[in-house]
């Protein structure tokens, strides 16, 4: 799976980043792990991962409650462009996969990416044949009003906070931590666990 990644999408520098053989490769099997079961071509319509040192300036529009328009700047440490690259923090994706970070920066991004593939970053990916869409709406919405609800309450959260920015968030937080601490997710919520072991093919 990481040869195909490599064969099929290029990883190149930017900011001053240093990636060499061995970033390339440690990129390309963290991308790996979602599509274990799936196949490359899940990652189909998109081509490039461009890598900066560490943080990066982003430029988001967003719109308010009354139909505002705003632009405003954000530093992110991993972002995908629908149709478009993958952007990474390379300090965070070391981190990330020597355990100096709980998640995943590459899994979170590459489950945007599977999101995508419906057209939106709504936390519904294109579900296989027999999975119910009424059950994963049901466990995901479910999950999701919770943990809001916790971290509107001042609670602290095993989950990391960001995960209720809006539902695209959520999925690709859980998804990060199904593979890097599963058994907080099936502690968490257990059902999104069976969808997400559904839905990836792993357990």
């Amino acid at each position: 799976r990481a040869d195909a990644f490599l064969r099929t999408k290029g990883i190149d520098a930017a900011g001053g980043a240093v990636v060499g053989d061995h970033e390339r490769q440690l990129i390309a099997t963290l991308a790996a792990i979602p599509i274990l079961q799936l196949g490359v071509d899940w990652y189909d319509g998109w081509h490039a991962v461009i890598v900066y040192p560490d943080e990066f300036v982003a430029t988001h529009a967003f719109e308010d409650e009354h139909g505002v328009v705003h632009e405003g700047e954000r530093e992110l440490i991993g972002e995908s462009w629908d149709r478009g690259p993958m952007i990474l923090s390379l300090r965070d994706v070391l981190d990330c996969a020597s355990g100096e970070l709980i998640g995943n920066v590459v899994i979170h991004e590459c489950a945007h990416k599977l999101d995508q593939l419906n057209g939106t970053v709504n936390g519904f990916p294109p579900l296989h044949r027999g999975m119910s869409t009424d059950a994963w709406t049901a466990a995901w919405q479910q999950a999701y009003d919770d943990l809001v609800r916790r971290v509107d309450a001042g609670e602290e959260t095993a989950i990391d906070p960001y995960a209720v920015e809006e539902p695209g968030e959520f999925f690709a937080v859980l998804s990060e931590y199904f593979f890097t601490e599963p058994l907080l997710v099936l502690d968490e919520y257990p059902a999104v666990y069976e969808q997400l072991r559904s839905f990836y093919r792993q357990d």
